[in-house]
């Protein structure tokens, strides 16, 4: 199965639990919701209802009472309009009573309300002469029976919302012990299943890692297993094919190495010496156009050499088997070195070069002759490239974490686009100004080589300034 369709069926199972613990929650959620609505919306006005209508039977039997001692006709308009009031509230407890035993209640109460009002009624019609002082009220033993029934339905209704609650309170501890086990489910089964798909993964990917890295130390080693079908098994075949090609490279690198030694760098020796030799006269005197085609012959040399060595340090460099002598060395005493050498170019170019130094001595671990190299190669091209009058800074700080040599000048500059392909190999970023394009590729070389690194920093027109950062021995670092 392709690792695409693992994860995605991993991912769907757990998908699918979580959409079913959601639905769950919905269903719980909406059960709830309704009944709670029942409870807040019906049964709650219902007993508000209920007991307000009772509170005015009381204060209809006050009333009447009241009108029976004194025939008063505000207290037979005062009842009236109270009777009105009940009469209404008990019309609004039919839109809120659900059960059958609510609604058996209710109307036996409205039936017995409306005989009591009628009683009551004809009671304030009769002439006070007519109506015995001594008698009681018509309406009591009516009132009564309405209050008894409201009563029952008060407690029918509180019964129903009790129940109601025993039921929100069921479903919600159902609701909770829903979720959690799904969730619990969820997450276990998320767990297990991008557990094994990382651990499969990761012990494939660890097992490339670290053949990347041995292919990195030129360390070729047997192949890796490809048997697996899925994307890291494709992964690993074109890394076995990657590594062939690599190992194939590389003998024809070696045999490349070999055949430039011997071939070139001998004939080339010869030459050259043999021109200096001529110059010098050790043949016999020569004449004046002879000395010349010889010094031409001898720079011809000379500048082929130089070539070859380019590219064979920026082979070894590549391939990192340059050899590096690394002694404690002041990085200044370096630049001084490279100062001195190049300070007659700079005299003929009209260049003023100048030396700074900034902080405590800067010690570092290195081959200094490939450092003194670095330091030449940064000094001749900010010379190159510097017109007549400009100026030169080669700066070494010695008071950063790591060593720093600046070199600054007030030069051309580089532009914008060519600044981040400056260290690439035959890459220049001014043509027509000499050099083969390898002195900066070879500086970033021997500063890797060190475990250090090289910046760029340049403002077309302005001037440019390179950095190289190297790691200083413990204990020195600032």
């Amino acid at each position: 199965m392709r690792l695409a369709s693992r994860i995605f069926l991993a991912c769907s199972l757990v998908i699918l639990v979580l959409g079913a613990v959601g639905g769950a929650g919905l269903h719980s959620v909406r059960r709830l919701v309704s009944v709670n609505r029942e409870m807040t919306i019906e049964a709650l006005p219902a007993l508000r209802l209920a007991g307000s209508v009772r509170d005015t039977m009381l204060a209809l039997a006050r009333l009447e009472a009241r009108h029976a001692i004194l025939p008063d006709p505000r207290y037979a308009e005062l009842w009236r309009e109270r009777a009105g009031r009940a009469r209404v509230d008990l019309e609004r407890l039919g839109q809120l009573v659900r059960t059958q035993r609510e609604a058996e209640h209710l109307r036996a109460a409205r039936v017995t309300f409306e005989q009591y009002v009628a009683a009551v009624t004809a009671e304030h019609a009769r002439p006070p002469a007519a109506r015995a002082p001594d008698r009681e009220p018509v309406g009591r033993e009516l009132g009564e029976r309405v209050e008894a029934d409201l009563e029952m339905l008060i407690e029918t209704t509180h019964a129903r919302m009790l129940q109601a609650q025993a039921e929100a309170a069921e479903l919600e501890a159902r609701t909770w012990a829903t979720v959690a086990l799904s969730l619990v489910s969820a997450v276990v089964l998320a767990v297990v299943g991008t557990g094994i798909i990382a651990l499969r993964m990761t012990r494939s990917l660890r097992r490339l890692s670290a053949a990347t890295t041995a292919v990195a130390a030129g360390d070729f080693r047997e192949p890796l297993p490809a048997g697996r079908r899925d994307e890291i098994g494709e992964l690993a075949r074109a890394f076995n094919a990657m590594a062939a090609r690599l190992r194939q490279v590389d003998d024809m690198k070696e045999e490349f190495f070999a055949t430039i030694s011997h071939e070139l760098r001998s004939p080339l020796t010869s030459v050259r010496e043999a021109a200096h030799l001529l110059g010098d006269g050790v043949a016999g005197p020569l004449t004046p156009k002879q000395a010349r085609l010889t010094e031409i012959i001898a720079r011809s040399s000379d500048r082929l050499l130089r070539l070859v060595n380019q590219l064979l340090e920026v082979g070894r460099l590549r391939a990192g088997v340059m050899p590096l002598e690394r002694v404690p060395l002041d990085l200044d005493r370096v630049v001084t070195r490279a100062l001195d050498e190049l300070r007659p170019q700079a005299e003929e170019a009209g260049v003023t070069l100048t030396r700074e130094r900034v902080g405590e001595p800067c010690v570092v671990n290195g081959d200094e002759e490939r450092l003194l190299q670095l330091a030449v190669n940064l000094v001749g091209n900010a010379i190159r490239f510097t017109p007549r009058g400009g100026h030169v800074t080669v700066r070494v700080v010695g008071s950063a974490p790591e060593a720093e040599l600046q070199v600054e000048d007030t030069g051309i500059g580089i532009p914008a686009d060519a600044l981040p392909h400056v260290f690439e190999s035959y890459r220049q970023a001014h043509q027509g100004r000499g050099g083969t394009g390898l002195g900066l590729s070879i500086v970033r070389g021997i500063a890797l080589a060190h475990g250090g690194r090289v910046t760029a920093e340049s403002q077309e027109g302005k001037g440019s300034r390179f950095t190289v950062l190297l790691p200083r021995p413990r204990g020195e670092a600032a």
